[in-house]
């Protein structure tokens, strides 16, 4: 699977238009785009080229993810780099922006005119003057939110109306068909009719177009920040992997950013490191903790010409390796790229939900239409039944059906990564949802992650208060994760701690010291 970045989608229609214009693509034969991840996955023989036109001609941007710009910088920064919530800053600014100039707005709209609020004296009875003013904030808090008229007027050229298209055209109605009515009642003001005037002050719906703007800005803001925070479990997995590794060169130990370690190279982790890179042990011994990777509690032993992994930790000894897999080769490079691959695929309810966005925008605009025609036809004013068209425009915005379903699937990949549990694919992570029974084979283990005691056999003619005395003296200069669980139970039974000489740990065989001459 080829994996794409996407710009542009603001909601499922959007990520919806994105797929159907790839999947026609000669050679495609498979297309899924992740509106939480901004992400596109592509199964075929097509043109990374083609598939980029097809976005782009859809009215979309598109790049291929590990491009010349990404590999730039670094394997390790351009996953994590694309998880980066970008967005929800930018919207906490722009919604405060709308609202400081929405207030000022809404003063003068109903402050003044139902609770008689104070204005500038110049102002009292020059509702002309009133108008302009609301007219100028009105297009100041567009122009902020210039990326709803742009985004949603594009999506209708290109025939596939999103729910931008729905904010963009009920705002325009409500602030176009106010200029109309400011504009009525400077003639009207001209004729000397004062009553005319008072009436088309009553049509203004600037604040209106202002406050969907403004409302719709909230709404967006917390999407963005709840698609932000189901990526953080994906982010820390991405965090596990070290920033440098101590490579040993000429004789000499150099910490290097981990991007510039190359295969065969030499790297040296001391007890407590993570390891940088999948390698082979060429010297020392250790137990490395690979929980991260796989799950095992106990830690493994290793030896020289034993493989270790990235990011997994090295417990007790010091270790030389040799690297064999680094950058995008390493395991949990590629843990992290099934689990991407997991985001950008869609489980079946998904594609339902899809389906339903794909024709919910057309058919909402449609309502809309003829909402303002009944009134119309039933005698009512163009104010009157113009209000309630975009009041079915702006209820229908928010896109909660094309955005929950994404979300919780990646809350569970989220979940599952956090808790050492993977999916392969949404669909897999779907089933997983309606088991009730799960069965496991002799090579399964489940348990709390990490060892304890759970029996003491002793030999014939030694008590078990006796043998854990022997071991705690033993293990209490040990660095060996046994050892802790050891030492737990004894200080739990109240075992007495005592001193050992010549102590000596036999990797892989155990450990030996004298206990009051013996």
């Amino acid at each position: 699977m080829e994996q794409y970045n996407v710009t542009g989608m603001s909601c499922a229609a959007c990520s919806a238009r994105v797929e159907k214009a790839v999947g026609k693509v000669p050679g495609v034969t498979a297309c899924s785009v992740s509106l939480l991840t901004n992400s596109m996955g592509v199964e075929g023989s097509a043109s990374a080229a083609e598939v980029i036109a097809a976005v782009e001609s859809a009215g979309y941007g598109a790049s291929q993810k590990g491009g010349a710009k990404a590999a730039s910088a670094g394997p390790a920064a351009n996953p994590e780099e694309a998880l980066a919530d970008h967005e929800t800053p930018l919207l906490k600014k722009r919604l405060w922006s709308s609202l400081i100039f929405l207030a000022v707005l809404m003063y003068f709209s109903m402050g003044h005119m139902m609770w008689n609020w104070p204005v500038p004296q110049f102002l009292h009875g020059n509702h002309i003057a009133m108008g302009l003013i609301q007219l100028l904030l009105t297009v100041v808090v567009m122009v902020i939110n210039q990326k709803f008229f742009v985004s949603g007027f594009k999506s209708l050229w290109h025939r596939a109306p999103n729910m931008d298209t729905l904010v963009a055209l009920g705002a325009s109605a409500a602030f176009v068909y106010s200029t109309y009515a400011l504009f009525a009642m400077t003639d009207a003001q001209v004729r000397g009719d004062m009553g005319a005037v008072m009436d088309y002050m009553m049509e203004f719906y600037f604040e209106s177009a202002a406050m969907i703007l403004a409302l719709i800005t909230v709404g967006k803001m917390l999407e963005a920040r709840s698609k932000g925070k189901t990526t953080d479990a994906l982010k820390s997995l991405m965090k596990l992997a070290p920033k440098t590794a101590v490579l040993e060169r000429d004789g000499n130990e150099i910490t290097v950013p981990i991007e510039q370690v190359q295969k065969d190279d030499i790297f040296l982790v001391r007890p407590g490191e993570n390891i940088p890179v999948d390698g082979v042990v060429v010297e020392g011994s250790s137990a490395v903790n690979e929980s991260a990777l796989t799950g095992e509690s106990i830690p493994v032993d290793k030896a020289p010409g034993d493989g270790v992994s990235a990011a997994t930790v090295n417990q007790s000894g010091f270790l030389k390796c040799r690297a064999t897999r680094v950058g995008e080769d390493t395991t949990l490079s590629q843990i992290i790229q099934m689990v991407s691959d997991a985001a950008a695929t869609k489980a079946p309810i998904a594609k339902i939900a899809d389906r339903v966005s794909g024709v919910f925008v057309p058919a909402v605009i449609g309502v809309a239409l003829a909402t303002t025609l009944v009134w119309l036809l039933l005698g009512q004013t163009v104010g009157f039944a113009l209000a309630r068209g975009i009041s079915v425009l702006v209820i229908s915005c928010p896109c909660a059906l094309g955005l929950a379903t994404p979300v919780a699937i990646m809350v569970g990949n989220g979940m599952g990564a956090k808790n050492g549990i993977l999916f392969k694919t949404a669909a897999s992570l779907e089933a997983a949802g309606r088991t009730e029974i799960v069965a496991l084979d002799k090579t399964g283990t489940i348990t709390q992650g990490e060892p304890k005691v759970t029996d003491i056999l002793p030999v014939q003619g030694l008590t078990e208060t006796e043998l854990l005395r022997l071991a705690r003296a033993l293990e209490q200069k040990s660095e060996h994760p046994l050892a802790k669980a050891i030492l737990q139970r004894a200080e739990e039974e109240q075992i007495p701690a005592e001193e050992v000489t010549d102590f000596q740990a036999l990797p892989g065989n155990g450990l030996t010291a004298r206990l009051n001459g013996a």
